[in-house]
């Protein structure tokens, strides 16, 4: 929604500018990070600002470590602000994807760009062309995420975060 997008947006920036903050952790509610847009809005008059590509670039631009804590699924757009992290923590039993394109729909906010070079251009064309959602553990073979926890998703993103 463009109150989330507004709120990502205002608390990135927010931190960048307090020198109290060493690093960002970026995590979703009840056990799920985010499983992209609502597509229902994409046709939406009252649609305007709030593009995700931006703030997944402001995120990646951050002079700060940013951390995504993924529990349950990051799909779409929330794979791609995952993307645009600088290091991701994944439960074991979380999914990623970009299940957009079985509808006809590319990730927009470029995630088509970010996926290969994070994880080579054979396996993001998998995910980029089939809409996949791959578990956690595949993500880990991939380079996709760099550690998966088996408990407390935000507590092992808080320790790396304060490692770094």
């Amino acid at each position: 929604s463009r109150a989330v997008l507004q709120a990502l947006e205002d608390g990135l920036k927010k931190a960048d500018a307090d020198p109290s903050v060493k690093a960002v952790m970026i995590c979703g509610e009840n056990g799920k990070f985010s499983a992209g847009a609502d597509i229902r809005g994409f046709s939406s008059p009252e649609r305007s600002g709030g593009a995700l590509g931006p703030i997944v670039s402001l995120i990646e631009s951050s002079e700060k470590p940013v951390v995504a804590a993924i529990e349950g699924v990051a799909l779409g757009g929330g794979l791609e602000v995952a993307l645009g992290c600088h290091y991701r923590i994944a439960h074991v039993k979380a999914r990623m994807g970009l299940p957009e394109v079985t509808i006809g729909l590319l990730p927009g906010a470029e995630g088509t760009q970010r996926l290969p070079r994070l994880i080579g251009v054979p396996a993001a064309l998998e995910m980029i062309t089939t809409g996949k959602h791959i578990p956690a553990t595949e993500a880990l073979k991939l380079g996709l995420v760099d550690e998966i926890v088996e408990e407390n998703t935000i507590e092992a993103a808080i320790c790396l975060a304060n490692k770094l």
